[in-house]
């Protein structure tokens, strides 16, 4: 007579050379695709898109009258916000962002699933572009990139990447293989060092590469919005929760435990 508790363990399958979610994948292919359009069209027209779509703080303001000198009017103060997202001041700015862009949203996509990805992802940039506005309502520079909303994925990412169910929870020894993934609190996450370390770093690094003369010594001669990825990786920290769709752990910890639920091999699932 069997085993009525025996499972036989399902078939191995080699993972795929490329894991990229498809949101990933088709927000890339529009950032990089409107690049090399913009790049192909005339130099006159390449400034009417970097007017009409670019993120100018002095928009919001109103100083002197600018707003209505600029195209796009007042509605453009509805659409910058998101379209600034998609523009980029070189090859070498986009490359970076590219890269990042693939190395933080894949796993948030994968968690969030399409439609709250690309939320997250423009909530976050308009986040950051906002906070710039705040801090610098009256420069007539313009602000493009995609690295604000990419630096919502960084924030988002650190809410569970070194959580014990995470891509990086075996970092310090304490991931439980086989655990139910779970989502923690801002206190709970913030409360592993590992989550902690990585927060710093990444703002410490923004902070000197935007604000002091370090910049300018290795050769970034692009003023960098520091400001503005900073207001995106804060909003991604703190909105996190609102868009994962995995519920806490029965505790509300950090779920590298799985405290209040029997997580034996044999539980039904």
């Amino acid at each position: 007579m069997a085993d009525p508790w025996q499972r036989e363990a399902p078939p191995y399958k080699e993972p795929p050379a490329f894991n990229i979610p498809g949101a990933v994948l088709a927000l890339l292919a529009a950032i990089v695709g409107l690049h090399l359009l913009i790049e192909w069209l005339p130099l006159a027209a390449q400034r009417e898109v970097l007017f009409r779509f670019a993120l100018f703080p002095l928009r919001y303001s109103g100083v002197n009258g600018v707003v209505e000198g600029l195209p796009g009017g007042f509605a453009a103060a509805i659409w910058t916000p998101i379209t600034y997202t998609f523009l980029h001041g070189g090859w070498t700015h986009l490359i970076v962002n590219s890269v990042w862009l693939l190395a933080f949203g894949s796993p948030l996509a994968r968690r969030f699933g399409a439609l709250r990805f690309f939320v997250f992802y423009f909530v976050c940039g308009a986040a950051g572009a906002f906070l710039h506005v705040a801090i610098y309502p009256a420069s007539p520079v313009p602000v493009v990139g995609a690295s604000a909303a990419i630096s919502g994925l960084m924030g988002g990412a650190a809410r569970f990447v070194f959580l014990g169910d995470g891509p990086l929870g075996a970092l310090g020894g304490n991931r439980l293989d086989g655990a139910p993934q779970r989502s923690a609190g801002i206190f709970a996450s913030l409360a592993d060092r590992r989550t902690l370390i990585f927060v710093g770093v990444w703002i410490g690094l923004n902070f000197l590469f935007g604000a002091t003369a370090l910049s300018g010594a290795l050769g970034v001669t692009a003023q960098v919005a520091w400001e503005a990825h900073l207001g995106g990786f804060l909003a991604g920290l703190l909105l996190f929760g609102l868009f994962d769709p995995i519920r806490y752990s029965p505790s509300g910890g950090p779920g590298n435990v799985g405290y209040g639920e029997w997580l034996g091999k044999d539980r039904e699932k």
